[in-house]
Formats: C-alpha cells, sequence, structure tokens
C-alpha cells in the first residue's frame, strides 16, 4: 500500500463513511437544533435587555452592564463547564443540550445587547423629541421610531456576532450534546480511522457556509450608510 492508499484510507474509508454517516448526519439536526434556538433566544434577549436599557433606571441599568461585561468577558467553555458541573451541586441539574442553549444563548445575548444599545445611541435626539411632540409615550418612541432604525443598522455586526456565537455549538462535545463534533469523536474513538473526522467537518461546512454568505448578503442589504 503506497502513501496515498494510506491517506485515502486513513480519511476517505468507504465502509466507515457508510457505518458512521448517518450517526453525523443526526449530529447535524442537533446542531441546527441547537443553533436555531440560540439565535432565536439570545437576539430577542439583546433586544429586550437594551430596550429596558434605554429607559435608564440606575439599578437596572447597573445589572444589565454588569450581566453584559461578564459573559462577554468569559470564554464560553468555562461558563458550559461550571453550569453543567457546577449547578448540580446545588441540586440543579440541566440536561446538557438545555446548558449548551442557555449559555450560548446568554453569550448572545450580552453581545447582541451591546449591538443594539449602540445602535440605540446613533439615532439622533432631534428624532426623541419630534416623536414626543406628536404626542407619543416614551416607551412608544422607542417601539415605533427609534427601535426600528436602530436594529436595521446593527444588522451586521449581529450577522457577524451571531456566525461566530453559533459555530461555537461544537462545544457541547465536551458535555456530551450529540452535536456534530460529538458524534465525529466518538466514531473515530470506535472506528479508529479519521474519515469520521473529515466528515463532521464537510457537515460544519455545509453548514455554516451557506450562513456566512447570507451574512454577507445582510451586510451589503443593510449597510450603515443606508440607515
Amino acid at each position: 500500500m503506497n502513501g496515498l492508499d494510506v491517506f485515502l484510507d486513513a480519511f476517505f474509508n468507504p465502509a466507515v463513511t457508510a457505518k458512521y454517516l448517518p450517526d453525523i448526519l443526526w449530529g447535524m439536526v442537533v446542531t441546527v437544533q441547537v443553533a436555531l434556538a440560540v439565535v432565536f433566544t439570545g437576539i430577542a434577549l439583546g433586544l429586550a435587555l437594551a430596550a429596558l436599557r434605554s429607559f435608564r433606571l440606575p439599578g437596572v441599568n447597573l445589572l444589565i452592564v454588569f450581566f453584559v461585561d461578564i459573559f462577554r468577558a468569559l470564554p464560553p467553555l468555562v461558563v458550559i463547564l461550571l453550569v453543567y458541573f457546577g449547578l448540580p451541586n446545588v441540586g440543579i441539574s440541566l440536561p446538557s443540550f438545555a446548558v449548551l442553549w442557555v449559555v450560548l444563548s446568554l453569550v448572545l445575548a450580552a453581545f447582541a445587547e451591546e449591538i443594539f444599545w449602540s445602535g440605540i445611541l446613533s439615532i439622533r435626539k432631534g428624532q426623541w423629541e419630534a416623536a414626543r411632540s406628536t404626542g407619543l409615550t416614551f416607551a412608544q418612541t422607542l417601539g415605533h421610531v427609534i427601535l426600528p432604525q436602530a436594529v436595521r443598522m446593527t444588522v451586521p455586526p449581529l450577522t457577524n456576532r451571531t456566525i461566530a456565537i453559533t459555530k461555537n455549538t461544537a462545544l457541547g462535545a465536551v458535555i456530551g450534546v450529540p452535536e456534530i463534533l460529538m458524534q465525529a469523536q466518538t466514531a473515530q474513538s470506535f472506528s479508529g480511522n479519521a474519515t469520521p473526522l473529515l466528515l463532521g467537518s464537510l457537515a460544519y461546512i455545509a453548514l455554516f457556509v451557506p450562513v456566512v454568505i447570507l451574512g454577507r448578503w445582510l451586510e451589503t442589504r443593510f449597510a450603515w450608510g443606508r440607515a
């Protein structure tokens, strides 16, 4: 067996591919489920926190800033391990899927809040005053006038951050979430062959390259200068 045959057997083994491809495909399904849940929850929570921060309640704003700074500073893996292995010591036990979803959602929410808050601050004061002069309340002005503009301006940076966070679904492998990396590592261990890792890599490419392309389109479509 020459060098090329050894390489093909190690990374493109047909028998290993046929045996473990279903597991990788199921890992793709789990990865998509986690990613969609994280994106929806994280962005919604981030927007809610930014809107709440707009009311400038001193105590509330201090808590929001503290939350944002903590989750922006801590590596997601550290938080995942802390929640998964630490909470059972105080009687709280969460499934691994829930831990990954909650932690990544909180991390995305922290970054999203800062992005949305920057968008809100970028709206000129005159628009607030003009809206209030028509009889709108502060909340109505925020919801109907300010937030639509702020959200539009924040699409490009928010898209980049969302892509970065959702790729962290691979961290679920350390706590047993059966996503792509977990399935690939398990298959590699049982088969003694690197083909499942290559299949996992191709699965990530298949999932995230379209997302990156979509992100690039959104950046062009919602460019800062058009807001």
